[in-house]
């Protein structure tokens, strides 16, 4: 496992334009997020795992396992939007769960973060997490990835873009090939193969693979 030290108040993004990096198919824009630090308030991710989802019949990226893939609503809304925002959702009524938008404004795309290693604020992420039993299983998973942030439907929306944003998203240097795994999405039951899971498989914060018994 690589976890990285605190380095302190990163300047959002460097020299890096998140959104122009991001303008791109799902699961180039999904793969671009491994390794970018997301940060909310003092707790600070660096992310490990995603996964990609498109959008409706109609865009250039067909996906019956999105949340787009009958169209535009009050909850998806922020999916066609600009690249580099923030949809979180509610999952079983209990785990908030973070994306961030992709592709160009107007076209749904988005990728779910799926399980990131704390790099700051740890004290804060584990009294969020008490269930944790060690520091990599804090943000493992999607639910868990949004109470280690501490999360909530008011951060729908967010625009992580802007440096003076409550949440932050700072990406890294593209990562080689053979630093990426990749793979099928968990728990989808429509298009249960399409290999749109990207993780680094030395970190010990990804989780596990677990096909949905409805596919």
């Amino acid at each position: 496992m690589n976890l990285c030290p605190d380095q302190g108040a990163a300047q959002p993004f460097g020299t890096i334009d998140p959104v122009q990096e991001l303008v791109t198919d799902p699961p180039t824009a999904a793969r671009r997020l491994l390794g970018a630090t997301l940060r909310s308030g003092p707790v600070g991710l660096r992310i490990v795992e995603v996964e990609a989802y498109g959008g409706d019949p109609a865009g250039p990226w067909p996906d019956p396992a999105s949340h787009s893939a009958r169209g535009r609503t009050a909850r998806n809304a922020v999916m066609f939007g600009p690249a580099g925002a923030l949809y979180v959702y509610l999952s079983y009524g209990m785990h908030f769960c973070a994306n961030v938008t992709t592709g160009p404004d107007g076209t749904a795309s988005a990728a779910l973060l799926r399980s990131g290693e704390v790099i700051a604020g740890l004290d804060i992420a584990r009294s969020r997490r008490p269930a944790a039993r060690t520091d990599a299983a804090l943000a493992r998973g999607p639910g868990n990835l949004g109470s280690a942030l501490g999360l909530s439907l008011a951060d729908y929306g967010t625009d992580l873009t802007d440096p003076g944003a409550a949440i932050t998203l700072e990406l890294g240097p593209p990562l080689p090939d053979a630093a990426v795994a990749a793979g099928p999405r968990v728990g989808v039951s429509l298009a249960a193969d399409v290999p749109w899971r990207f993780w680094l498989p030395d970190s010990a914060a990804v989780s596990a693979y677990r096909r949905s018994p409805r596919a």
